[in-house]
């Protein structure tokens, strides 16, 4: 069992389960899924650099990721239909876990100038945050980055409401702005 798993049903379920009072312990929100996706229009121009893009998803979600291509034609984009324009990998599970807890511990500390992600959800109990380059990762070797590419991370939850949703991702260790940090054990 990963460590943030542990840490997530032996604390984070109990503070959650005291904070908003839930009838039935299966109301209490959990982490469903985590979706990471690179926009990569200015390689899709590019086979190499469509394939450093899946490389480096690969290397820091720890599974092979999937090119996303253009369902319709857009003129004024020069886009064709079944062009790439993406990479995206869902997460789910122990990588999950894994992937939140380096993400959290290891990569924000790493951003310069960070102060803490907004805490404004999607309305549905959802998150997503945007990253302006992949080299914040350790796992990604940085003398083979070419290029720098940002990405969206988005954590899917089963919260009803934002504010359960940003209380959960804060106690599991998301720093997040004008919030208390958690300290993750």
């Amino acid at each position: 069992m990963s460590r943030l798993k542990k840490q997530y049903l032996e604390k984070v379920k109990s503070e959650l389960q005291k904070k908003f009072a839930f009838d039935n312990p299966m109301k209490i929100p959990k982490v469903l899924k985590i979706v990471i996706n690179m926009g990569i229009a200015e390689a899709s121009k590019d086979k190499n650099s469509i394939q450093d893009c899946v490389n480096e998803l690969a290397q820091l979600s720890g599974q092979k990721p999937v090119i996303t291509k253009a369902k319709k034609a857009i003129s004024n984009f020069k886009l064709r239909e079944g062009q790439p324009i993406g990479v995206k990998v869902t997460l789910r599970g122990v990588r999950m876990y894994e992937f939140m807890d380096r993400f959290c511990n290891l990569a924000c500390p790493r951003i310069p100038d960070f102060r803490g992600f907004p805490s404004k959800c999607d309305g549905s109990g959802n998150y997503t945050l945007g990253l302006d380059d992949q080299q914040i990762f350790p796992d990604i070797n940085l003398d083979n980055v070419k290029k720098a590419q940002g990405m969206h991370i988005t954590f899917v939850t089963s919260a009803h409401t934002d504010e359960e949703c940003v209380e959960l991702l804060r106690l599991l260790g998301l720093p997040f702005k004008n919030l208390p940090i958690s300290v993750a054990a």
